[in-house]
């Protein structure tokens, strides 16, 4: 602890950071999200138990099933395939019978007994259909077996943290079609896992089902299990409740996904790599009373974070604004109002994270609601403006005002206590993260030499964001009739920016600092953090062209994307979470900083990359991060990250706002018309058609065509008054 009471960063790994026991990447998991339950199957459908295992089915933060195992005959089935719907909506598994021996004697031979599994969530239940289906030319009796667990795990648990005490586990119920597994944690919180199977199976204990089945040739049966967490079960059963919550569910996904604007391309891929983005962000969408909210991501995130839901509204604002109006109700409703020293709370603060767990509960971990992050309040500043500036809603920014004025007040107040004119940050207790922006892995913040910096730490992209917020809140004030508001924001704007420039720039670097340390020494590491200044549009163009330039050299660019820490610096590891792998989202906020500045050939290498990336991803997603090794000739894609979280919500959200930079998409509201500012395709797309772009009610449907050097528009459809200008 320093001398005035601020704690310094610490020299060991982060005691929160998910543990490296298992690769998500190896297991290639299925994953399905619906609201707040989330499950993570193999490939076959099963959660299996063992060490560091990931599998379960969640919710709210606790692991409600952790063993759900299917045996034929007594033996595993053979997988044929495991697919996920188009919408992430259902997973299907086709299995088949291995060779099947009793006392040495062949009584089955293998793929005889095709086993369909069909699989979806709503609602806090899990739905299962499993039909078994004999293709042998002889009658069988089929013995089918469900194994079940429930552990009721905390997520911070099956996470690597480790535990010292627990709750109890309760007697199981069993009646004639249902099991009930229940826990009552520390915190006097009963967590219940009801099981319910349609037929009552021939044997039901507390933990297994077994189902006696006699097929005649080319004969089939179908079973339904129901798995609810916390959740009361249908009053018809599972085979009536399961197409009805099926056609539910799907109606859902239609409703929503169909608000934002579609994506059609020339490349077949792209299209399946946009779409699964699309589909994934609805996917980690979550109704929430205050509007819809993107969760961050499967499985470490399923929640609400602040910050990268911001960010994800800013990449889909475009899109669909929708998605922004409901985060900003959201954080505007958690926003703190008090200090709080334990959540590192300070009034007018916006969210880090919320958890609903039983560690969170009981103060075991610190994030039950969390405010340590110092950009998400400038970021929530910056998203109102840009919400405002997409679509004109005075009204729903005039309610929100007193929450953007507690935000301003944080920042002068809590933010820059040293009244430097910097933002830093810095831990109330031993408790929580050690670094509190994006990059908040423990030793991400460091000096040229290796050496972490201590804090309180002011990082160069938030200076970016909080000239951004400042320039944002200027311009909704202005619309608010508050001019003088609006002037000293603009002052206090300017004012930033020639600190940050005088302050932050190396010109031995060439880009600016990663971050001023507590002694306001410079740490002089290139890192892809100065990117996000051209976001902001704090830098100098001269400066801009720089940064650029260097974002795009082989000590950054993979071919994939760019890493995180260019390859020169002290710390850099391709296969650290912060220090040397590729993010999509950075990747796509310095995609929309270098068009910004009109660097859109570049932009459009960074949109290739991606897209590449994810043309050689397991159901052409980008997930999370991946490792930053330079890509090679042949190289069947790029090296995976063990633990990436995948869907997560800022990189499916990546590829579209990555679209948005290459072809300069804007909305000018006040004279209803999108615009095209220089557009350029990337050299893996001639065509883009981009349907329904949206002002008000007013919809307009076009093409964009690389005729040489040039990207030429037509209007396809148009529907109310909506008007469309290219800027060449």
């Amino acid at each position: 602890m320093t001398a005035d009471g601020l704690l310094t960063h610490a020299c060991s790994p982060d005691p929160f950071a998910v543990a490296t026991t298992i690769s998500l990447q190896e297991r290639r998991f299925r994953t399905l999200k619906a609201g707040d339950t989330f499950g993570v199957f193999d490939r076959s459908g099963d959660i299996l138990p063992g060490p560091g295992s990931t599998e379960g089915l969640y919710h709210r933060d606790t692991r409600y099933l952790s063993r759900f195992g299917l045996l034929l005959q007594g033996t595993r089935p053979i997988l044929l395939s495991s697919a996920l719907r188009d919408d992430n909506g259902a997973l299907t598994c086709d299995l088949t019978n291995p060779d099947i021996q009793r006392d040495g004697r062949l009584v089955l031979e293998h793929d005889l007994i095709h086993i369909r599994r069909s699989r979806f969530l709503w609602h806090g239940i899990c739905h299962e259909r499993i039909a078994v289906h004999n293709f042998s030319v002889d009658p069988q009796t089929l013995r089918l077996e469900i194994s079940f667990d429930a552990d009721f795990a905390d997520l911070f648990e099956v996470r690597g943290t480790p535990r010292a005490r627990h709750g109890r586990r309760e007697e199981p119920e069993i009646g004639t079609h249902t099991v009930i597994r229940a826990y009552t944690g520390l915190d006097s919180r009963r967590r219940s896992t009801r099981l319910r199977f349609d037929p009552a199976p021939t044997h039901l204990e507390c933990w297994r089902a077994v189902f006696d089945i006699a097929l005649a040739p080319h004969a089939h049966a179908v079973m339904f299990i129901e798995v609810g967490c916390d959740t009361p079960l249908p009053l018809r059963p599972p085979r009536e409740t399961f197409l009805v919550s099926m056609v539910e569910a799907r109606r859902w996904m239609r409703a929503h996904s169909a608000q934002a604007a579609a994506i059609v391309t020339s490349n077949t891929g792209f299209n399946e790599a946009i779409q699964r983005s699309i589909c994934d962000i609805y996917t980690l969408v979550t109704d929430k009373p205050t509007g819809l909210y993107p969760y961050a991501g499967v499985p470490w995130y399923s929640t609400v974070f602040g910050r990268d839901a911001i960010i994800t509204g800013l990449q889909t604002l475009w899109l669909d604004p929708a998605i922004s109006h409901g985060v900003l109700a959201y954080l505007a409703r958690h926003q703190a109002t008090e200090l709080d020293a334990a959540a590192d709370a300070e009034p007018g603060k916006i969210l880090h994270e919320v958890r609903h767990g039983e560690m969170a509960e009981l103060g075991e971990v610190p994030f039950r609601h969390y405010y340590g992050s110092v950009d998400s309040t400038p970021l929530f500043l910056m998203l109102a403006g840009a919400y405002l500036e997409r679509t004109a809603n005075v009204a729903t920014v005039a309610k929100l005002w007193p929450h953007l004025e507690a935000a301003l007040d944080w920042i002068e107040l809590y933010g820059d206590r040293d009244g430097d004119g910097f933002v830093e940050y810095h831990r109330q207790t031993g408790e929580g993260l050690v670094n509190q922006g994006w990059k908040d892995s423990w030793d991400s913040v460091f000096h040229a030499d290796g050496s972490l910096a201590t804090g309180p730490i002011a990082l160069c992209e938030v200076q970016g964001y909080v000239y951004a917020a400042r320039r944002a809140m200027a311009a909704i004030a202005r619309r608010l009739g508050k001019n003088a508001v609006a002037h000293a924001q603009e002052e206090k704007a300017a004012a930033l920016r020639r600190a940050v420039e005088t302050t932050f720039w190396s010109e031995e670097l060439g880009t600016y600092a990663l971050a001023l340390d507590g002694a306001k020494r410079p740490c002089l590491v290139r890192a892809s953090n100065a990117g996000h200044l051209l976001l902001c549009g704090l830098a100098s163009p001269a400066r801009a062209a720089r940064v650029a330039e260097g974002l795009l050299s082989s000590a950054f660019f993979t071919g994939w994307g760019i890493r995180t820490v260019a390859t020169t610096e002290a710390r850099f590891n391709p296969m650290a979470y912060h220090n040397g792998s590729v993010w999509p989202h950075d990747n796509a906020l310095i995609a929309l900083g270098l068009s910004r500045y009109g660097h859109k050939e570049k932009a459009t290498r960074v949109l290739d990359g991606l897209f590449e990336a994810a043309l050689y991803s397991d159901q052409r997603r980008l997930s999370e991060l991946f490792c930053g090794f330079p890509r090679r000739r042949g190289q069947g894609g790029p090296t995976a990250y063990p633990v990436a979280c995948s869907p997560q919500a800022w990189a499916a959200a990546a590829l579209p706002a990555m679209m948005q930079a290459c072809l300069g998409i804007s909305f000018d509201i006040e004279n209803r018309t999108v615009e095209f500012d220089r557009p350029r395709l990337p050299a893996s797309l001639q065509e883009v058609t981009l349907h329904n772009l949206a002002i008000d009610d007013a919809r307009v449907s076009v093409v964009l065509r690389r005729t040489e050097a040039e990207v030429a528009l037509n209007v396809l459809r148009r529907q109310g008054d909506i008007q469309v200008l290219l800027r060449s």
